[in-house]
């Protein structure tokens, strides 16, 4: 079974109730990882490290998951 990634990314939320972002150019995008388990480790540093401020998030996006959503007949 081939590996499957994972892509962390994060930044400053217009609204802590909703994933839109503040400034499209201002993401931070932290890497690619080849598992679970580091994305996770990555996306706690981050989290951690922006935890004063309440709109800034962090968010795991599954890149497999993301491929299988798409609609092949679009």
């Amino acid at each position: 079974m081939g590996r499957r990634l994972h892509l962390v990314f994060g930044g400053e939320l217009a609204d802590s109730e909703r994933m839109i972002f503040r400034n499209l150019d201002e993401i931070d995008i932290v890497g690619i990882f080849p598992d679970y388990e580091s994305a996770r480790d990555a996306w706690r540093s981050n989290a951690q490290r922006t935890v004063d401020n309440a709109r800034t998030r962090y968010f795991i996006a599954d890149l497999h998951r993301l491929r299988e959503d798409v609609d092949e007949s679009a």
